[in-house]
C-alpha cells in the first residue's frame, strides 16, 4: 500500500475516475499463461508494479525505460487508460490495480521473483524499492568505486528503503527529517550522523514543503532529487545552484529492467523494507496513518486472500 493509493484514492492530483482499484505492487502466483509466452510459466511466483503496458516501440521502451514511454506515456497499472492496445478486458475502462483477486498482463511487464524470496516483503520493492533504485542507478550509485555522500530527505516507508540501498552500495548516507524521534529509526536503518557536501539527495517527502534548505546541503555538481507526489510549486533561490553548479531533478518509479535488478539485489543482499500485514477492513486505518506520516517507516502490505474472506 503507497501514498500514490491515498493521493489518487482522494483525487488530490485531479484526474481520478471512480469506481477506484489502487495497487500497484503486486506480487502473487501465475495462474494461466498465453500460448506464446515464454518468460514464466504456471506456478511462478511473480511480482507486477506501476507500470503494466507501454507501446514497447519508442526510444524509450526499447531503452527499457518503459516509465518514459513517448507514446502517451506508460501505462500505470491502476486509473489509466488501456492505450496501448497490450491489456485485455473493455478496452474503454480504466486499469484497475492490485487490491483485487488477480491481474492479467501483457509477460514482458512481469517481474521474476527469485526462488525463496518471500511474497510480502518482495511487494514494496516494485513500488518504494524501484523508486529510489532507479535515481541512484541514473546518478551513478549503483556502479562506482567512489563512496558517494547520499541524503535521503523523509523517514517513511521510501525514505527507509532508501536508506537500506543506498547504505548496502557502500555509500555515506545521510537521513533528513524534520522529525527528532526518527533521528534512532534511521540510524537503525543504515544512515549515519550528518555529511555536509552532499553529492546526491533523494527526497522522498509527499507533503508541501520547502526544499531550499536541502539544496543548501548539496556540495559541488550536487544533484537535489524530487521523488515525493507533490502537486504545488516550490520556490528556489537560483544564485545558490549557481555557485555549486548545483541541480534539482525529478525521477519517475523505473523500467522493467530496472525493477528486475533492485528484486535480485535485494534478495542476494537480503534487504527488505520492514512491512506490517493488513487485511481490507483496515484501509482506512492505514491511510490515516501515511497522511500522518507514517512514522515507523513501515510499508502495509494488503493481503487480498484473507480479504476476500471477510
Amino acid at each position: 500500500m503507497c501514498h500514490t493509493d491515498v493521493h489518487m484514492g482522494l483525487n488530490e492530483f485531479g484526474g481520478t475516475t471512480y469506481p477506484f482499484v489502487p495497487g500497484h505492487e503486486l506480487v502473487g502466483v501465475v495462474t494461466a499463461v498465453g500460448k506464446d509466452v515464454t518468460r514464466v510459466a504456471v506456478g511462478a511466483n511473480v511480482a507486477v508494479g506501476c507500470t503494466s503496458d507501454s507501446c514497447m516501440e519508442c526510444d524509450m521502451c526499447e531503452a527499457g525505460e518503459e516509465n518514459y514511454c513517448r507514446k502517451g506515456g506508460h501505462t500505470h497499472t491502476y486509473n489509466d487508460t488501456k492505450k496501448h492496445g497490450h491489456l485485455g478486458g473493455n478496452q474503454e475502462t480504466q486499469t484497475f490495480g492490485g487490491y483485487s483477486k488477480s491481474q492479467v498482463v501483457h509477460e514482458r511487464f512481469i517481474i521474476i521473483l527469485p526462488e525463496g524470496m518471500p511474497l510480502a516483503r518482495a511487494a514494496p520493492i516494485v513500488c518504494a524499492g524501484i523508486t529510489v533504485w532507479d535515481p541512484l542507478r541514473h546518478w551513478g550509485a549503483t556502479k562506482t568505486d567512489k563512496t558517494l555522500n547520499i541524503g535521503i530527505v523523509g523517514i517513511g516507508g521510501l525514505g527507509s528503503m532508501g536508506i537500506k540501498l543506498a547504505s548496502a552500495l557502500g555509500h555515506r548516507v545521510t537521513a533528513i527529517s524534520s522529525s527528532e524521534k526518527k533521528r534512532e529509526l534511521a540510524m537503525r536503518k543504515g544512515a549515519i550522523s550528518e555529511v555536509k557536501n552532499l553529492d546526491l539527495i533523494l527526497n522522498t517527502i509527499s507533503a508541501p514543503h520547502e526544499i531550499q534548505q536541502y539544496i543548501n546541503m548539496l556540495g559541488t555538481n550536487g544533484t537535489l532529487v524530487q521523488l515525493g507526489a507533490v502537486a504545488v510549486p516550490v520556490l528556489i533561490n537560483q544564485f545558490s545552484m549557481l555557485h555549486g553548479r548545483k541541480s534539482v531533478a525529478g525521477s519517475l518509479i523505473g523500467g522493467i529492467p530496472a525493477v528486475q535488478e533492485v528484486i535480485d539485489f535485494c534478495f542476494k543482499n537480503d534487504i527488505y523494507p520492514d512491512i506490517e500485514i493488513v487485511d481490507c477492513e483496515r484501509i482506512c486505518e492505514v491511510y490515516n496513518k501515511l497522511v500522518e506520516g507514517n512514522d515507523g517507516g513501515v510499508r502495509f502490505v494488503l493481503d487480498i486472500e484473507k480479504s476476500a474472506t471477510l
